[in-house]
């Protein structure tokens, strides 16, 4: 049996309709429409925490809504917490996939950036990192595992590796070098 609600502005009386598990139809004074099943409901905030839709399934969106901007809502039915960790479908192994590939994610992003080094030493390694294999050595960049590049980081701070990788990387240096002093001039 539905039951519509009008809310007025005293909302910190919905408690009761705003149960964990509860099914609603809510229409917002923004005039949004959607189905969702509480997960929350904040008193003190009088914030509404929903998971969109009746249907379960591995992907749910989440959306949290001031109760203040419900116009009206209709009441669908009472089902179950939807965090009960008896009925939640986790999907454990995937999770710990997304973790480890966010943490090694992080840990690359990490090593691009050089500790101690000026920003234009950091522009010229992210510019070099575009069209060649970069690491930091402290503050050495070493390019292709052979090709060394100290500070102030010009052509003539190359050193290292064959006659030719040395050349391509005084290319690529004198090349992003101009790029750069363009853009800090204003002329991209």
């Amino acid at each position: 049996m539905a039951m519509t609600m009008e809310s007025g502005s005293n909302n910190n009386n919905n408690g009761d309709e705003f149960a964990v598990g509860c099914f609603l139809s809510i229409r917002t004074t923004l005039g949004d429409e959607f189905e969702g099943q509480v997960v929350t409901f904040d008193r003190d905030s009088n914030y509404l925490v929903l998971q969109e839709g009746s249907k379960h399934g591995p992907r749910r969106n989440i959306r949290l809504l001031k109760a203040d901007y419900i116009k009206d809502f209709t009441f669908l039915g009472q089902g179950q917490d939807p965090l009960d960790p008896n009925h939640c479908l986790l999907d454990i192994n995937a999770l710990q996939s997304r973790e480890e590939l966010a943490i090694r994610q992080a840990e690359a992003d990490a090593e691009r950036i050089g500790v101690g080094v000026t920003s234009e030493a950091q522009n010229i390694f992210d510019a070099l990192s575009k069209t060649l294999p970069v690491r930091w050595d402290k503050t050495v960049i070493v390019v292709m595992n052979e090709v060394r590049v100290s500070s102030p980081y010009h052509s003539e701070c190359v050193i290292g590796g064959t006659p030719a990788a040395n050349d391509r990387v005084k290319k690529v240096l004198e090349f992003e070098r101009k790029r750069l002093q363009l853009r800090g001039s204003g002329g991209q």
